[in-house]
């Protein structure tokens, strides 16, 4: 086992490796034997899969942990936080003297299929009691209704087909995407914004500007894009796009007339933003140094900056007035814009790695999704972390049946919870669909040689057809099909029978949980994993912040 785990952490070190534009030759050399590596691997897992292997993981044979059912999370931290200045100081000690969670109102309002059934049952030995027979039989109807709705959703989900078309025009890795109307907007290494055309697939601007990386994109809605436009005397139609850089600057860009209207230095390379459509509007801006700062849209002021995280921010999201950043190493902050001319964050929780579950990485890159009290993490493993952000409790939903898949990024769409993974094994890149709120799995999206996914967006066109792009190495637009006409290289749906019989799963982890989470980044003993870790180090020090906040 001790070969496998070398082979998986050298696998994922070539990966980072082919992202880079410039290579030594002893980098050219170490993506020469990726093949090897791989063939190397696939000989030792196949020798390892007998009894005691379970969906890629060695075991005892006692326990099957994807088909294990939902427990009760074991605790949960208290719903009131401390004061903002000891949040970030006192996580271990809150979080041991938290209280037991409910456990029937963990079950009722949070957990999946497994727990709804198993309070159908009780509720049907209950039914020998009159008074609660109607009450029963309306629970049970409930179920039943949920239940079909589900297997129509995944039976349509299984026929889905779409077709793809490839934008070519970067020449590095496209890390940040946005669709705005019938517009795709990219950001790319390459240091360039590019604007493309949907329905002709066709590059429609070049931004030039940056000199640095892009590493994130934002679109603010039309109603705030169209007081700038009137502060500009553009056109009331005029959309606008905001770019973050590692050059330090945000630019605000004019689509129709392909200029940037407007350039906000940060003195900090900005590795993620969001616009926040409150009041007159911010920009919330992320550092590679953990520095979350709050800009106005009106001014283009500075209005606030906190030291919120102590690596880089990756994600930044907003939900309402409420704004949530991650880190690389793997914590999580929870805002609230109160709209203020100065200082207008207030901090609301911080879970730290301990509580997410998602520290460890050496290259670490944390991905949110918010979604009401719940935020989707992805934090480039195997699988997705669901953590309930106003008590810290945390659930894990599988996106892979091998614990050799990495996932890159998350993202919601209508009903959809989409995550992306690809396996280090193989090679193989797919999108994973779940059903919201649930997070029941309903198929897989691939296609051969698909390349590795790391950015997402999604719209829905006026007849409800889905339409998406996808980011990485290369730069796709996805086009749902109608049922019939289906031509040669359309991407058809696919069922993993080992992910169909995924449950969402507590977050009390068990020995088998911690060696499948921590085996990447604790490879020990032998002069092997010596070089591996200096492979490691060498990596990380070549390709520097922004690669950790491009791949992780």
């Amino acid at each position: 086992m001790g070969e496998v785990r070398k082979l998986q952490k050298k696998l994922r070190q070539i990966e980072n490796l082919e992202i880079k534009i410039n290579l030594t030759p002893e980098e050219r050399f170490k993506i020469s034997r990726k093949a090897e590596l791989r063939s190397r691997l696939a000989e030792l897992q196949l020798q390892l899969s007998g009894p005691q292997q379970t969906l890629g993981i060695v075991g005892d044979g006692k326990k099957e942990k994807m088909k294990r059912q939902v427990e009760d999370v074991p605790e949960a931290l208290p719903s009131q936080t401390p004061p903002a200045s000891k949040i970030l100081k006192g996580e271990e000690e809150s979080r041991a003297q938290a209280a037991p969670a409910p456990a029937a109102r963990q079950r009722k309002a949070e957990m999946g299929r497994e727990q709804e059934r198993t309070a159908a049952a009780k509720v049907s030995d209950n039914c020998q009691d009159v008074s609660g027979d109607c009450a029963g039989s309306d629970e049970e109807r409930l179920l039943r209704q949920e239940e079909a709705e589900f297997t129509s959703l995944k039976a349509s989900w299984e026929k889905a087909k779409f077709r793809l078309r490839l934008l070519q025009g970067h020449s590095d890795i496209v890390t940040c995407v946005v669709a705005v109307d019938n517009l795709v907007v990219s950001g790319s290494r390459d240091t360039t914004v590019k604007v493309w055309h949907v329905p002709t697939a066709t590059e429609h601007k070049n931004l030039g500007g940056h000199t640095g990386g892009v590493t994130c994109l934002a679109a603010p809605p039309p109603e705030y894009c169209k007081r700038l436009a009137w502060s500009l005397s553009l056109s009331d139609k005029e959309r606008f796009i905001l770019s973050g850089s590692v050059d330090c600057y945000v630019k605000i860009w004019a689509l129709s007339i392909g200029q940037c209207v407007k350039s906000i230095y940060t003195f900090n390379a900005v590795t993620a933003l969001c616009f926040v459509p409150e009041e007159d509007g911010y920009i919330i801006t992320g550092s590679d140094g953990g520095k979350v700062q709050a800009w106005s849209w009106d001014t283009f002021q500075n209005c606030q900056s906190v030291n919120a995280h102590q690596e880089a921010v990756t994600s930044i999201q907003s939900q309402g007035p409420l704004v949530f950043s991650g880190s690389a190493e793997g914590g999580l902050s929870v805002w609230e814009n109160r709209g203020s001319d100065r200082d207008p964050l207030r901090l609301l929780h911080h879970w730290n790695s301990q509580v997410t579950g998602c520290g460890g990485g050496a290259c670490g890159r944390l991905t949110l999704s918010p979604r009401g009290d719940r935020v989707f993490l992805a934090y480039g493993r195997a699988w997705l972390k669901i953590l309930h952000w106003r008590t810290g409790t945390m659930t894990r939903l599988t996106n892979h049946s091998s614990i050799t898949g990495v996932t890159d990024c998350i993202h919601q769409t209508g009903g959809l919870l989409i995550g992306s993974c690809y396996d280090l094994a193989n090679g193989e890149s797919r999108l994973n669909l779940f059903s919201l709120p649930q997070c029941r799995y309903l198929a897989s999206l691939t296609w051969p040689d698909a390349p590795r996914i790391i950015c997402f967006a999604a719209w829905t066109t006026g007849s409800g057809d889905h339409r998406w792009v996808t980011g990485g190495q290369d730069l796709i637009v996805w086009e749902q099909l109608p049922s019939s006409g289906r031509q040669r290289g359309d991407v058809t749906a696919r069922i993993d029978s080992l992910m169909d019989s995924c449950l969402l799963e507590s977050e009390g982890d068990t020995e088998d949980d911690e060696e499948t989470d921590d085996y990447e980044d604790n490879d020990e003993g032998g002069d092997e994993g010596k070089d591996s870790r200096s492979a490691a180090a060498e990596e990380d020090a070549g390709s520097g912040s922004w690669l950790r906040c491009a791949l992780q």
